[in-house]
């Protein structure tokens, strides 16, 4: 398993950091074009549908970021779009995990579908935007959402309901604990601290979504940070709730090791429309 997890890994940066990296846009904006199309795949497996009409999700998904793309949306501010979404993830994210495991199914499932569908297009967008923007930028949202995930994992293990008496949701995701998700927003704190102090001691042409915050006041970083590592954890656990009620462990074998595209996915879905509306209102 974790020789799997490697060479899938590597082949993944492989692919992922030249497109990243690139002087256009454009290659990051493909590759992340066909990973969203498979997270739309597995989206229309997980709630049932056969082969076919998973494959017809997946390209209403395509369909959705290419016309984006055709209208020019990739370069043009769009903060109603993402205070829209935001406020759709927040309050949307929050009902979900009331509803918990046993509400899902109870949801229409063309809705479910169109819901899922619609975050994915949203997600792409967003990524693909930020990428304009500055890879700086884009990559000081992504490196929240993965320190918040590794130290939310590395708290969780050492420190565990040694200072509560309840997990964060056992009927969802029983491995989590508040504990865990104190110390990935401990940990978002710093990175954010870290990554303003080192765009002014460097002079970032491009400036992170933290100076971004900072520049407002160092209040707003703290609360933005602390803000997005929370919708981070709600990513997981709204992708969690949904593999419950499907009885998968992982959304798809598409990543032999690591599970599926929704899996290493799922806490960047509500982050990084956040973090485009964070950015416009800083603006």
């Amino acid at each position: 398993m974790l020789k799997q997890r490697i060479i899938t890994a590597i082949a993944l940066l492989a692919i992922l950091l030249p497109a990243l990296f690139w002087p256009s846009p454009v290659p990051f904006a493909v590759v992340a074009l066909i990973l969203i199309s498979a997270a739309s795949w597995e989206w229309g497996r997980l709630n049932g549908l056969g082969q076919g009409a998973a494959v017809l999700a997946a390209g209403v998904c395509l369909l959705l970021c290419v016309g984006s793309w055709f209208l020019g949306l990739l370069a043009r501010p769009l903060p109603t779009v993402w205070t829209i979404a935001g406020g759709l993830w927040v309050l949307g994210g929050a009902w979900l995990l009331r509803i918990g495991v046993d509400g899902w199914p109870r949801i229409p499932r063309p809705l479910r579908l169109a819901a899922g569908v619609l975050a994915l297009w949203l997600a792409w967008l967003a990524v693909v935007q930020a990428r304009v923007i500055g890879i700086n930028f884009l990559l000081s949202v992504l490196a929240l959402v993965w320190v918040a995930d590794i130290f939310a994992y590395l708290a969780g293990r050492t420190l565990g309901l040694k200072f509560t008496k309840s997990k964060l949701a056992p009927t969802i995701s029983p491995g989590k604990s508040w504990e865990g998700v104190w110390g990935g927003m401990a940990a978002v704190l710093v990175l954010a601290a870290a990554w303003t102090a080192a765009d002014s001691a460097w002079q970032a042409q491009v400036p992170s979504l933290y100076t971004r915050l900072a520049a407002r006041g160092l209040w707003l970083l703290a609360l933005g940070a602390i803000f997005l590592a929370a919708m981070s954890v709600m990513g997981d656990l709204v992708e969690s709730l949904v593999k419950r009620s499907a009885g998968v462990k992982d959304s798809s074998g598409l990543l032999p090791g690591h599970g599926g595209m929704l899996d290493r996915v799922d806490a960047l879905l509500p982050t990084l429309p956040l973090a485009l509306m964070l950015a416009s209102l800083t603006a």
